[in-house]
């Protein structure tokens, strides 16, 4: 448990801290002492034992130093107004934030503290850039964890504050179906082979590594060794797509508590428990990649203020539903925005034939550069494989090209429901927002040369929420500021014409 101070209510951090270092340290130790130990014994057993053991244990007992003196030297407290806290061991810094500021409060969990029962709490005010913008209590015992997410987000609502919901959204077991259709699987068979040959570097054996996978497929030709090898990559990423998806999203809880909070909660090695005010919510978005769309899925994603806009974690702390079928995705959007039907409504307003045709030319264009790079690049060398290269770019490249171009006009669309501006467009990660009306702070009318011969513009609402500003593509002038001045009257009506 967390040590109370004599002086003003400060507090110290859990003593159990140590022993989850002393583990993290250790496991460091063992993934980073192997490959030395391994290569280092290959010609001495003993100048392994010799190099590895020492160094080990020097930084296992450097952890517990460094542990004790940080733990000596933290110190934090919540007042009236503030959170503050006091750290440092050489330089010693006082981090102060104000706690109407607050706007999450998230609680992570890993392996190693798990089992000591500790958490670690990140206070953040989505200041994105601020030095003082958050405030993380490495580490705290669970139940101090949890009071601390508790009272730090109860804007003091009374009696006439809403009771919770309940739980919203549970995980499906089913979902995990979806994992493999992101384009992280590829990525993730290509990463392993680099991790492979990575590791046959570190024993000198990258060289018979390779020579033993051509020997291995050098009987199936060109085209079946490219076949296998791409198989297998496409196979490790699928197994490892589905083993990422069931650490992240294991055991998903999504509630609104009392006080209007929502909580998700989630992860299998790794626990993660992630806050957001209500009050901080402008809408959500509905994102559909074209693998997880094509099995009729989707995700559901926040539209809030307070979420940082830089750092690694942004994107999934604003998911409040990782991939599911598009009717389960509908109703948890309209289940977050308190609504009785889901806030995108089936039929969105088209767009002009003009917007399909620069889709088209766009699509054209990108298709069009490797093609003739590759054709200008065989006439200089003379080199008919990478002639072959272009033709075979073109034919695959054009029809592909053209197919993303017509899918991506066949989705833009724009509406109003109820409260909410509506706005779709893309192909290959199609995104529905929908955005609270009350929320929109500017709207912006932009029109190109090209949009101007064509009769096009593109409208943007900017908000303080979210990306910052979400737009309707290439919709027809007139129709445009019309939509525009129907969802936010006001802001554009002082300088319309009317017909």
């Amino acid at each position: 448990m967390p040590t109370a101070d004599s002086e003003q209510g400060w507090r110290r951090l859990d003593a159990r801290t140590v022993r989850a270092s002393v583990v993290t340290v250790a496991g460091i130790c063992v993934a980073a002492g192997m490959p030395t130990a391994l290569g280092i014994a290959s010609s001495s057993v003993f100048w392994a034992l010799v190099t590895v053991l020492p160094a080990s244990v020097a930084a296992l007992v450097a952890a517990v130093v460094v542990e004790h003196v940080r733990l000596r030297r933290t110190r934090y407290r919540v007042t009236a107004d503030r959170v503050e806290l006091v750290q440092g061991i050489v330089v010693r810094s006082r981090r102060s934030v104000s706690r109407d500021r607050i706007r999450t409060v998230d609680l992570t969990a890993g392996p190693q503290v798990r089992i000591f029962g500790i958490v670690t709490v990140k206070i953040d005010t989505g200041e994105g850039g601020s030095a003082g913008g958050s405030v993380s209590l490495y580490a705290v015992a669970r139940e101090e964890g949890e009071r601390l997410r508790a009272e730090l987000l109860d804007r003091g609502g009374g009696a006439g504050e809403p009771v919770t919901d309940g739980r919203l959204a549970t995980f499906d077991p089913g979902c995990v179906r979806y994992a493999p259709l992101s384009i992280l699987t590829p990525a993730l068979g290509a990463g392993a082979y680099g991790a492979v040959l990575q590791v046959a570097q570190w024993f000198d054996l990258q060289a018979g590594v390779i020579g033993w996978t051509v020997g291995l497929l050098g009987g199936l030709g060109l085209v079946g060794a490219l076949a296998v090898v791409v198989a297998a990559g496409v196979a490790i990423g699928v197994v490892g797509s589905l083993a990422l998806f069931v650490e992240m999203w294991w055991n998903f809880r999504l509630d609104r508590e009392p006080g209007g909070t929502l909580r998700v909660r989630r992860g299998l090695v790794t626990v993660r428990s992630i806050s957001l005010e209500e009050q901080r919510l402008r809408g959500v978005e509905l994102v559909e990649p074209l693998g997880v769309r094509t099995a009729g899925a989707a995700r559901v994603d926040a539209v809030a203020t307070g979420l940082r806009s830089g750092g690694d974690d942004k994107a999934d702390r604003k998911t409040l539903l990782p991939a599911a079928p598009r009717g389960e995705a509908h109703r948890v959007a309209a289940a977050v925005l308190r609504e009785r039907t889901g806030p995108m409504p089936a039929a969105l307003t088209p767009h002009p034939r003009a917007a399909r045709g620069r889709r088209i030319r766009w699509a054209l264009a990108g298709a069009a550069v490797p093609v003739l790079t590759l054709t200008a690049l065989g006439g200089l060398l003379s080199s008919a494989v990478l002639l072959h290269l272009a033709w075979i770019g073109a034919a695959l490249g054009v029809p592909i090209a053209l197919a993303l171009a017509v899918d991506a006009y066949r989705n833009l669309g724009h509406g109003l429901s109820g409260d909410h501006l509506v706005a779709r467009h893309g192909s290959v990660r199609r995104s529905t927002v929908a955005l609270q009306r009350r929320g929109v702070i500017g709207l912006n009318a932009r029109q190109s040369l090209f949009q101007r011969r064509r009769g096009l513009m593109t409208i943007t609402a900017t908000t303080a929420a979210g990306s910052g500003a979400y737009s309707v593509h290439d919709v027809g002038a007139a129709e445009g500021l019309a939509f525009a001045d129907e969802a936010v009257p006001g802001l554009f009506g002082p300088l319309l014409e009317r017909g």
